[in-house]
């Protein structure tokens, strides 16, 4: 009652607020509002906790460097283009800038997997739009990497299940085999190694995305056998179900194997209206998306 009075300008009643209960009152909530500006005893500041998780600092803005400047060059392969038309086809022609993560992706995949301002300026031409525009979109989303990676670029997921599973063991196995740590890149371009949020792969912690693809149920000596692999170029392919799980299991299957869902999956069409047609083959969506 009394901020209220005071916040409004109105004239504070005598009767109601005594002078010296007005100056106690006061004094108590100077200290009040003084002891919630201090960080509690025992409880690091949240921004502090933040910045200790990870090496990574990403910059914020745009920082000049030799291979990556105003005068830098990017521009689509013929066979990209041929991509980008694709993208282009899905948007109608008054929302272009609809297409901007997609061919953002594209750029940075023709690119080595990081995106240099050249790359996003070739965007903002094709969809007709400020650069600043393309800017915005590629300093939101941690996909894109605005400076280079490593020719295997894991994320390590390092939230709670991973984290309770043994993320950080998986950390410093890597750390040691690549010679880095959490947020760097090797000196030869073979690594980057960044300890990212959920991947949702709970069920299969611990786990990495190792450029596009799931590696999960790690331990010490899978996480080993799995970069030697990558050194020799013999990346482990894809399990049955597009991730791996690197202790020998089908997907997310428990020790007892598949326990439900044991008839054969209905095929195409199944309970589909008789007057719709089923056009999309299920192997061929990838396909149709452009990837």
């Amino acid at each position: 009652l009394l901020c209220a009075t005071v916040s409004k300008g109105v004239p504070l009643c005598r009767d109601l607020f005594p002078p010296v209960l007005v100056s106690k009152m006061l004094r108590t909530l100077g200290k009040r509002l003084a002891s919630c500006a201090r960080p509690a005893r025992g409880l690091r500041s949240v921004h502090a906790t933040s910045a200790a998780l990870t090496n990574y600092k990403p910059n914020a803005s745009h920082r000049n460097t030799d291979e990556n400047n105003e005068k830098t060059m990017f521009d689509f392969t013929e066979e990209n283009y041929e991509r980008v038309e694709l993208i282009l086809g899905k948007y109608p022609d008054n929302y272009k800038s609809a297409a901007i993560i997609p061919l953002l992706d594209l750029a940075q995949r023709q690119h080595g997997g990081w995106l240099p301002l050249a790359a996003m300026d070739k965007v903002a031409k094709i969809v007709e739009t400020e650069p600043m525009r393309v800017y915005e979109v590629a300093t939101f989303y941690t996909m894109f990497n605005r400076e280079p990676v490593g020719k295997y670029f894991i994320q390590l997921c390092g939230t709670t299940p991973c984290m309770v599973c043994g993320s950080e063991e998986i950390k410093k196995t890597i750390e040691d085999f690549c010679g880095i740590k959490e947020g760097q890149t090797s000196a030869d371009g073979m690594w980057t190694l960044r300890e990212v949020e959920c991947l949702g792969a709970c069920a299969n912690a611990p786990m990495v995305q190792l450029n596009d693809d799931y590696y999960e149920c790690l331990t010490p000596e899978t996480t080993v056998a799995l970069l030697e692999a990558c050194k020799r170029g013999e990346k482990p392919a894809m399990g049955a179900w597009g991730s791996l799980p690197m202790n020998g299991q089908v997907s997310c299957e428990g020790p007892l194997g598949k326990t439900c869902n044991l008839e054969e999956p209905h095929g195409p069409g199944f309970r589909m209206r008789d007057d719709l047609e089923a056009k999309v083959d299920p192997a061929s969506v990838k396909e149709h998306m452009g990837y």
